[in-house]
């Protein structure tokens, strides 16, 4: 793990999310979070809100999340692993969320193969100085140490929602 995951900051980070799970601190930031990056005011552009139904409530959950952008592809990683509660969400739902900044996009993600996440989880880090932390390689360690902790950490790419395009082209052209 290196001399960088003792650091204070590191050390509290991981203490906010107890068994990958956000405490009470960790929640109340996301709250913030959430409210920032789907207005957009003071946000990066990477900077999300993933609304999604809740997989046991049915209820829209939100969570800021950090968009990586990798050869031309847009993706979404789960720096907690295949547990968390957006991950089991996004599955439950086939894939089906609203991403939010400043607009709203239906999009559809689709989950990377464990053989193609490497290289996204690498440059994820880049991107998210927050997740750091909780993925168990450093950020500037080679690919192939990114290539043995692939299978614990899911990755999204995010899509066009084929099931909105196909709703919007059925939908009949209003003239004025």
């Amino acid at each position: 793990m290196g001399h960088a995951r003792t650091r204070p900051l590191y050390r509290l980070k991981r203490w906010m999310y107890p068994h990958n799970r956000p405490n009470w601190l960790a929640r109340a930031l996301n709250n913030v979070s959430v409210a920032q990056f789907r207005s957009g005011v003071l946000a990066n552009r990477r900077w999300v809100v993933m609304e999604v139904p809740g997989f046991r409530s049915g209820r829209t959950v939100s969570c800021p999340l950090v968009v990586a952008p990798v050869a031309g592809h847009r993706y979404l990683v789960s720096m907690l692993g295949p547990d968390s509660n957006w991950v089991r969400n996004v599955r439950a739902a086939d894939g089906h969320v609203v991403l939010r900044h400043r607009d709203r996009e239906t999009v559809q993600l689709v989950e990377v193969p464990v053989a193609d996440r490497a290289r996204i989880i690498k440059r994820y880090l880049d991107f998210a100085p927050g997740a750091r932390p909780h993925i168990p390689v450093d950020r500037h360690a080679p690919l192939e140490e990114f290539e043995k902790i692939a299978d614990r950490i899911p990755v999204f790419r995010i899509t066009a929602d084929a099931a909105v395009d196909a709703a919007a082209r059925r939908m009949p052209a209003i003239s004025r």
